[in-house]
């Protein structure tokens, strides 16, 4: 006689899925990871903040101080900039850049950047690697003054190479209505005030790695030397992390009236100061009125590229341009001298006929004046 059998299903629990595993994601390895997010994310809270990492979304609520609070989001990479990053072996500043490249398009439209997450993607989590990219991440956070309160951590087998990893930003900020910079108001006779780079920053690699992939295949130089004019090795000068202005921009909108302000991001000058002038004038800019970093020397000897190329593609030692009325243009550059920033007077807001140009380089007119 057969005996019944028990329907019953007994109850489980799961260790990692072995096939999974096989397939390259490990999920215990991967879960685990989780505290160590907690841990570096947590120096970079505020008050604002109301939950923990860990959950399936963050949350903040808007700072108080603000009336009419306008919401202000941006996202981005930092590009192949990390190719450079995994043939150097070096990941601790990355994370940085990928910090610097969202928040510093959050502050020229005059907002404070309040809360930012990370999405970091690998064939398999390197914790070391990851750590590194998180840790540099934090520190962006801790610079800017905006808390990392959550992110994604993929592991993607197929998609990226071993050992190589993909990182990408997103930040909300907040501005008052009635303080939102949008170009509007700039006019004739306005001053363009340039302020330091720290090099490439995050744009232009795809020219930059080319260049250099050149040089070392011809035997002109190797990653590590020195080249005449450099202050360091090639690979330092070159994972140089971006500068964040956040903190020296906030401080210098809460007391003077800038009319327009411009993050010289991918597209150098010729991409980036036309986004914000209004119907009607145009820049000038004075091409040597700054002291531009060796490193752009150094790309446009190796490179054979003309003043034309680096312009357009490169931040040629501008990172980020204030455009302010012209008597309050050397206070401006006092304050900013005050809080670290290497500020410079490099043009001028002119009056634009129909047809001309949005933006012209005219080296050293300045001296002139």
């Amino acid at each position: 006689m057969t005996q019944p059998s028990d329907s019953k299903k007994k109850p489980f629990s799961t260790t990692a899925a072995p096939a999974y595993a096989a397939a390259g994601v490990d999920l215990d390895h991967d879960e685990a990871f989780i505290d160590d997010v907690k841990e570096i994310a947590k120096s970079t809270f505020r008050p604002e903040v109301l939950s923990s990492i860990g959950g399936f979304a963050g949350m903040f609520k808007a700072p108080e101080r603000y009336q009419n609070p306008v919401f202000v989001a941006a996202t981005d990479g930092v590009g192949t900039k990390l190719k450079l990053a995994a043939q150097i072996g070096r990941y601790d500043t990355i994370g940085i850049d990928c910090v610097a490249m969202v928040v510093n398009d959050l502050v020229v439209q005059g907002a404070e950047p309040l809360i930012f997450l990370d999405y970091i993607a690998m064939a398999d989590l390197d914790k070391t690697i990851a750590s590194d990219a998180l840790r540099g991440v934090a520190e962006g956070c801790r610079r800017t003054g905006a808390a990392l309160i959550g992110g994604e951590t993929a592991t993607m087998p197929g998609v990226y190479p071993k050992g190589e990893l993909e990182i990408v930003g997103f930040s909300v900020g907040v501005v008052e209505r009635d303080q939102v910079i949008d170009g509007s108001s700039i006019a004739e006779g306005d001053v363009l005030i340039g302020l330091a780079s720290s090099g490439f920053h995050s744009n232009g690699y795809s020219l930059v790695r080319s260049v250099l992939d050149a040089g070392i295949k011809a035997g002109k130089f190797e990653l590590f030397d020195q080249p005449d004019g450099l202050r360091t090795s090639l690979a330092s000068a070159l994972l140089a992390p971006t500068r964040i202005y956040v903190k020296p921009l906030l401080n210098l909108i809460r007391d003077f009236d800038v009319h327009g302000m411009v993050h010289v991001t991918g597209g150098g000058f010729d991409g980036n100061i036309p986004r914000v002038l209004p119907a009607g004038v145009r820049a000038r800019v004075d091409t040597e009125a700054w002291p531009r970093p060796e490193v752009f020397d150094w790309i446009a000897r190796a490179g054979e590229l003309p003043e034309t190329e680096l312009l357009r593609v490169f931040n040629c030692g501008i990172g980020m341009i204030a455009i302010v009325p012209p008597e309050s243009a050397d206070e401006v550059l006092d304050r900013l001298q005050g809080l670290g920033e290497r500020g410079y007077r490099i043009g001028v807001v002119e009056r634009k006929d129909e047809g001309e140009p949005a933006i012209l380089f005219d080296p050293g007119f300045l001296a002139g004046e």
